[in-house]
């Protein structure tokens, strides 16, 4: 799993870090509820098999589009 760097000011780090011990979450489990969230919130796949689902219905209504024409 690639590992990244992110700056958080310190009063959103104390909120987290409160709210993983009230959770007995773990920083890393709290990121990848967050990120997932933030991914269905616009509307993205949060799997690879949700993407690839998602890109062969794209490509399925294109080519009816095409036929259709």
């Amino acid at each position: 799993m690639p590992g990244k760097r992110v700056q958080i000011d310190e009063e959103t780090w104390q909120a987290l870090v409160l709210l993983a011990r009230d959770r007995k979450l773990d920083f890393q489990k709290l990121a990848e509820e967050a990120f997932k969230e933030l991914l269905k919130k616009y509307d993205r796949p949060t799997t690879l098999k949700a993407a690839l689902r998602r890109s062969a219905e794209q490509d399925q209504s294109r080519q009816t589009k095409k036929r259709n024409r």
